[in-house]
């Protein structure tokens, strides 16, 4: 008989499994607020080139008619070549009024060089500039970040997206390879190796001085990540029975949410990058305690004929949950039975289900650009960063939660479709309170790209069982691997796209990231109207039973079709998240997706 049976036994979901639970989710609290750190560590304030001393105007008097001047001060030369010599003087010159009235973090003009005027004896001035070789920066939101210790402003301005990528490139690493060190070696292990991973790279970056020692430190850092976004929702559907893997997920995603919330609450009161990187960091020294205190999957254990072990283990649940049993909780029959694979390349036959994936594919690269770049773009929404991101948060778990009562009244593909709509007509509507309306008005733009984060939050909480439920069996780990490797992409392109608005200047390129998020949105959720809808439907077995649900969506939108009976499968709908025999079981992560091989 199937593996889950023994959940029969033990109890789905009993006060000891809740109790491990809460153990092997914690960390993901952990790993969010990683993902979203560079949001205020590599935050960059309102700048300038520093005000020059009195070393360095050197004034020299030399007669009532002359004055020789040297001096070197900032402002930047790349707005000023329409006005006059006299006006420029007025605006850089230290000792006119004019300067001292312009002299702010917030005025228009780039601080990127130093100006110097030299003034002759017949009152001609000669003006030179040179580049920016030390900043002043803005201290009202943060006292110290890793940008402002660097000088990672002007010409190496994009270094700061880069370091994102670095620690996105990190996730993709971590997910793909500690799952399959998950898979050979054991859940614990890839799960505790994955812990010393976070606690040595986060603890380290604290006490990093160069750009590439950072972003090293940030790259391992991305590894730890994505091996226990991956790890731990493998270890919670694994703990608990069919029928809890369900909640299970869901309340998985909402520690992400957490997560993000106490990063913000912890960003607020820590104003130096370096404390603020050390303060998250060392509590999670406390997770290498779970040698001893998390026990290794079940399910796992069966898998790798360790059964003996398995025993002991499913009896101390059995025992904490209050059943107890004399005979073995384990038979000789209980397994996990593993499904027929076929190739990928076989879906070039069928053009049907080939257009669905390529159709998903694009799907999960939006969904992860866009969920992950509306978090990334807080610094170019009006207001304070900290409550920006805060309600980003807050945006993240409405959109996860209003999935839960929808999906299985409303559909799968209404809910997703839906989602990108909103979110994407939502997010080209910022454009309207920028470019034409008032300063009063500006918060609409923050609202609206709220909309867009709720939006996007329900896809990707979608898309998940929408695509597992459409990919048959006998190819859904490779369909879903490649959709992970998309959404990965997707959210390394990301950090990039808010930098758009230091290329195009002015109004429109605040919004200009907002309307790619939203245009690409809207374009996904078009190409998501050729899919069929999978709710109700028996899970796919083979690529003719996935084809049979295409066939019989567009019968039952009045096509005149003929549809083949199914294969021999009695697999509802559903039966990827409450079943894990049959199949490997798929691994969903809150911003994107790994799963198993087909040894779980």
């Amino acid at each position: 008989m199937a593996y889950d049976y023994v959940f029969q036994k033990i109890g789905s979901f009993g006060r000891y499994q809740k109790l491990i639970y809460l153990f092997q989710t914690l960390p993901v609290v952990f790993t969010a607020i990683q993902t979203y750190l560079s949001v205020f560590i590599l935050y960059v304030p309102d700048h300038r080139c520093a005000k020059p001393n009195i070393n360095e105007t050197k004034l020299h008097m030399e007669g009532v008619n002359a004055i020789n001047s040297s001096m070197l001060y900032s402002k930047c030369a790349r707005y000023f070549n329409n006005l006059t010599m006299e006006s420029l003087h007025q605006l850089f010159d230290p000792r006119t009024e004019s300067y001292n009235q312009h002299y702010d973090y917030n005025n228009k003009l780039m601080h990127t060089k130093y100006i110097s005027f030299e003034t002759s004896a017949d009152g001609n001035s000669t003006m030179h500039s040179a580049e920016c070789k030390r900043w002043e920066y803005d201290t009202t939101e943060f006292e110290k970040t890793f940008v402002t210790e660097n000088n990672l402003v002007c010409s190496k301005k994009l270094y700061r997206t880069h370091a994102i990528v670095f620690f996105m490139a990190g996730f993709t690493v971590g997910s793909l390879f500690i799952g399959i060190f998950s898979d050979r070696l054991g859940r614990k292990v890839a799960f505790i190796g994955s812990i010393v991973l976070y606690v040595g790279s986060n603890v380290s970056l604290s006490f990093a001085q160069e750009f590439w020692e950072f972003s090293a430190l940030r790259l391992v850092s991305g590894v730890s990540v994505g091996g226990l976004i991956t790890t731990c929702y493998v270890m919670d559907l694994e703990l608990v029975g069919p029928d809890m893997r369900m909640l299970a997920g869901i309340v998985y995603m909402l520690f992400w949410g957490i997560g993000a919330i106490l990063l913000t609450g912890m960003a607020y009161l820590i104003r130096d990058w370096r404390k603020l990187n050390l303060a998250l960091a060392l509590p999670t020294i406390l997770f290498l305690f779970y040698t001893i205190c998390v026990p290794e999957s079940t399910r796992w254990l069966v898998v790798r004929g360790k059964r003996e072990k398995a025993e002991k283990i499913l009896r101390r649940i059995a025992r904490r949950n209050n059943r107890l049993f004399q005979e073995p909780i384990l038979s000789e029959e209980d397994g996990v039975d593993r499904a027929p694979q076929v190739s990928f390349i076989t879906l070039w036959s069928h053009p049907r289900l080939l257009c669905n994936t390529v159709v998903f594919f694009f799907n999960w690269f939006v969904v992860a650009l866009v969920f992950l770049g509306l978090s990334w773009n807080v610094n170019n929404l009006a207001g304070d960063v900290f409550l920006n991101f805060f309600l980003t948060s807050i945006a993240e778990i409405v959109g996860f939660l209003l999935c839960i009562p929808l999906l299985d009244r409303v559909g799968r593909k209404p809910v997703y479709v839906v989602s990108l709509f909103t979110g994407g007509f939502a997010l080209l509507l910022t454009m309207v309170p920028v470019l034409v309306g008032s300063q009063d008005i500006q918060w609409v733009m923050s609202l609206l790209s709220l909309v867009g984060k709720v939006g996007s939050s329900a896809a990707f909480a979608t898309i998940f069982l929408y695509s597992a439920e459409l990919f048959p069996t006998v190819i859904r780990n490779t369909g879903l691997g490649i959709a992970n490797f998309c959404a990965r992409t997707g959210g390394m392109i990301a950090p990039y796209i808010p930098d758009v608005s230091q290329i195009v200047s002015g109004d429109f390129g605040r919004v200009l990231p907002m309307c790619i998020f939203g245009g690409l949105a809207i374009f996904a959720g078009f190409l998501s109207l050729l899919l069929p809808e999978t709710n109700k439907q028996d899970l796919p077995e083979t690529l003719e039973d996935a084809e049979r649900i295409w066939l019989k969506g567009r019968r039952e939108r009045g096509k005149d079709i003929t549809v083949p009976p199914p294969s021999n499968s009695n697999t509802q709908h559903g039966d990827l998240i409450q079943n894990l025999n049959g199949e490997t079981q798929q691994s969903v992560e809150l911003e994107m997706l790994q799963p198993l091989n087909g040894e779980t």
